[in-house]
């Protein structure tokens, strides 16, 4: 049958039904007997749910004989972070990151982070989560302590600039109320930043709407503030903080397919001729850009474990996903939602530029949809219909992440999500905003 809460790359669903304290424990348990031998690490965000399943999950691991080591309330990354550093057998996080407020999730990695998805391992748990017929255990019930990471973690964001070359740059923050904003408060006093702070104190009832600055609606709080404030740029992430989102000095929102150029030049300039891993749904700038910086890109599909999988395959530098997601390889090849804003900031200040100057020529020479979202029927059914019509006569027709069909001018990618219902579009052209903005509205026609 399966479960509906066991997704291509995490465990997701909604509480009780999709997800509760007896399903949490079970993956204890099964994640201990597929793990090698050492502590797992457990951490959890601000959600009403999260510290219930997290114990759950610490009996489960306990009672498969684990050492469990809590970090409490924290980041996503910083599970990962603590399972490489910590050289520990693996991590959870305890996360729905912008999922509505009844949903929670499970974030699973075996040792030196290395994610456990469909493809490595999740399938598996899931079946012993179904069967809940485990193996019996010898050793005593394990024991539970508390692992304080944050100086550590913190000292490791800091490693990865020259603060001494940050301009005293005002800059609005707007953590959602989720996780970042005990983490922007651990780095302040090394930075000579001015931080106008908005939504910021962890509070699991989002009384400002769920952090998830994709949505457009979730947009404005950010940019209003840095307009009044007259910053030089604004920064959201959503509720664990595994993901960054920028806005100019102007208060617009910078899609992350440009911060990706930006992040892959300033990386490549210290060290050139490597690779940067980009994902298929927007891709010509992404290319452009790292061959005129001197690095190579590679292409992968989207999701979080599919790219750090693509990263480590290649030994990349850098990769960067459409979603907000950025994943480094000095950050033991995962995602991180603090070391993009502190790169870009320190760039921004060495080239002393505004952001919306720094984006300006790639808006220009390639002109983006954004990614629309549609709830259809029947995701695989319009995606081979749209096929149909749109493969003749296209320059390149290519499968690796749903459909990408490109012609001369203009480009497009649907696939559908691997997390929620839906159909992704993002069309993009050659310097032509009107050919986009044409094709993007022919191609919702055709969706319905």
């Amino acid at each position: 049958m399966g479960l509906p809460a066991f997704k291509a790359y995490d465990i997701r669903g909604r509480i009780p039904d999709e997800l509760n304290e007896a399903i949490a424990y079970r993956v204890g348990r099964a994640l201990s007997e597929m793990l090698g031998p050492g502590p797992v690490a457990i951490g959890r965000d601000v959600r009403l749910s999260s510290r219930s399943l997290s114990e759950a999950l610490a009996r489960g691991l306990m009672d498969a004989g684990r050492e469990v080591l809590d970090i409490g309330l924290c980041g996503t990354e910083m599970v990962y972070f603590a399972t490489a550093h910590e050289h520990l057998a693996g991590g959870v996080m305890v996360t729905a990151s912008h999922n509505p407020m009844d949903y929670n999730g499970l974030k699973l990695v075996r040792e030196q982070a290395i994610p456990i998805s469909a493809d490595s391992g999740l399938k598996l748990i899931e079946q012993r989560v179904e069967e809940g017929d485990f193996l019996p255990v010898d050793s005593p019930t394990g024991s539970l302590q508390g692992l304080d990471i944050h100086d550590a973690y913190c000292a490791h964001l800091l490693n990865a600039i020259d603060p001494a070359a940050i301009k005293p740059l005002r800059v609005v923050v707007n953590a959602g109320n989720g996780g970042a904003g005990a983490i922007i408060d651990r780095l302040a006093p090394s930075l000579p930043l001015e931080f106008i702070r908005i939504d910021h104190e962890a509070d699991g009832h989002f009384p400002n709407g769920i952090p998830n600055p994709l949505l457009p609606e979730r947009r404005e709080r950010t940019a209003s503030a840095v307009r009044e404030h007259g910053a030089d740029l604004g920064l959201a992430w959503d509720g664990d903080y595994d993901r960054c989102f920028f806005f100019d000095e102007r208060g617009e929102f910078v899609d992350s397919y440009y911060i990706i150029s930006l992040l892959a030049e300033g990386l490549l300039r210290a060290s050139p001729g490597e690779r940067i891993v980009y994902d298929a749904r927007l891709t010509w700038n992404t290319r452009e850009r790292i061959a005129e910086a001197g690095g190579e890109a590679v292409q992968s599909k989207s999701g979080h474990a599919f790219m750090k999988e693509s990263m480590r395959r290649v030994d990349a530098l850098y990769g960067g996903e459409m979603s907000g997601h950025h994943f480094f390889r000095d950050f033991y090849y995962c995602d991180s939602g603090m070391l993009p804003w502190l790169l870009l900031i320190e760039q921004l200040s060495r080239r002393d530029e505004s952001l919306s100057a720094m984006v300006r020529a790639q808006r220009q020479a390639h002109p983006i949809s954004g990614e629309i979202n549609r709830e259809v029927a029947d995701v695989d059914a319009v995606i081979a219909t749209i096929e149909a019509e749109y493969a003749p006569g296209a320059e390149r027709v290519e499968h690796m992440d749903g459909l990408s069909i490109e012609y001369a001018e203009w480009r497009f990618n649907l696939r559908g999500s691997n997390t929620e219902p839906l159909l992704r579009l993002n069309v993009e052209s050659r310097g032509d905003w009107e050919l986009m903005r044409e094709k993007t509205e022919e191609l919702l026609e055709r969706i319905g």
